[in-house]
């Protein structure tokens, strides 16, 4: 640990996280504290988006804490997110928000688009997986196919809708993790939802629940994005040396997509 707080707080880290979250105790109160999220998480937490913001500091080696509420809950598990209305209930109050765009963009929140997310990812991609011949193609029909929708409608979007990145307390939901918020296209969002949640035959339903009209192009955008969030998961299992649930990641893509 690199930060100190005030004598009257212990820090307890959480197990499974990256070394940047705690438990913060003190005589009876409890709160959940990461180092250097976004600080969007103010906006969003007066939203109702996220759980509550109790308290930011500063340290002195320039690390930003913040403290937000302590839930006793639970995740979703996967076969919930596709079944909740209030999952579709958070994401459409993210991605229809002007007031959060307005505030992202203001202290220096990037816009992604989707060929800078392909450019990101190339860049990164370990050499053994750029030999799969397989994952090669998937890559090329996104390069093929990049979507063309208008910059000026991209709003602030979660980045990783994991179900592990959701919470359900005393019956109310929230999002957490927002390491990864920017502004783009919320087919982001809605492409890794319903990508490895939602059975192709229902995406038409969910997105009418959600307030989108299933055209073509919505649909054509929402599956490139899908098809990004295999990639970029299959990614993230080799790098952290977990072989098999890679392989297990590139079975589902081929499940669901084909190619």
């Amino acid at each position: 640990m690199v930060f100190q707080l005030d004598k009257e707080w212990r820090l307890q880290p959480i197990k499974g996280a990256t070394g940047q979250t705690y438990m913060g105790i003190r005589a009876t109160e409890r709160v959940f504290i990461k180092r250097n999220t976004s600080p969007l998480l103010a906006a969003l937490s007066k939203e109702g988006i996220a759980p509550k913001l109790v308290w930011t500091k500063r340290t002195v080696t320039g690390d930003i804490l913040t403290a937000q509420e302590w839930l006793d809950g639970q995740v979703l598990r996967a076969e919930e997110i596709g079944e909740r209305n209030d999952v579709v209930d958070v994401l459409y109050h993210l991605h229809h928000s002007h007031m959060l765009k307005k505030m992202l963009e203001k202290i220096g929140g990037q816009i992604q688009t989707p060929a800078m997310m392909l450019d990101a990812y190339e860049a990164r991609l370990p050499s053994e997986l750029q030999n799969n011949t397989y994952l090669s193609r998937v890559y090329q029909y996104l390069r093929e196919n990049i979507p063309n929708y208008s910059i000026l409608n991209y709003m602030v979007v979660h980045g990783d809708v994991n179900h592990r990145n959701w919470l359900v307390s005393n019956n109310y939901l929230y999002l957490v993790d927002w390491d990864s918020v920017m502004v783009a296209d919320p087919a982001l969002d809605l492409g890794m939802l319903l990508g490895h949640y939602v059975p192709r035959n229902s995406w038409n339903k969910w997105l009418l629940s959600y307030g989108m009209r299933p055209s073509d192009e919505a649909l054509t955008r929402i599956k490139w994005y899908a098809l990004y969030n295999f990639l970029q998961e299959i990614v993230r299992h080799y790098q952290t040396g977990e072989k098999r649930e890679m392989n297990a990641e590139i079975l589902r893509l081929k499940q669901a997509f084909g190619y």
